[in-house]
């Protein structure tokens, strides 16, 4: 819990002040760790992030761009990649 609770403040301390920054179910062992996630979701442009978590195969979440409108997202767990990047 405390390793959670601990990532979850270093995805707030590299982009910013959150809205909440929620984490649920467990990635996989050879994914990519959260604060590369993170990190993947800066390089597309969000500047906030309300949440990010693991689901099935990928690390999903929601955040805010540059241009003030939320935006949600999806990064391939092993990969990396962004496989969805669109407006909410």
């Amino acid at each position: 819990m405390y390793h959670k609770k601990l990532t979850a403040a270093l995805a707030v301390a590299v982009l910013g002040t959150t809205s909440g920054v929620a984490l649920a179910d467990q990635p996989g062992a050879d994914w990519i760790t959260l604060e590369q996630a993170v990190e993947k979701a800066k390089a597309a442009g969000y500047t906030t992030l309300h949440s990010i978590d693991a689901d099935g195969d990928s690390w999903e979440g929601e955040g805010m761009k540059a241009d003030g409108k939320v935006w949600e997202f999806k990064i391939d767990g092993k990969s990396g990649e962004v496989t969805r990047d669109k407006e909410d």
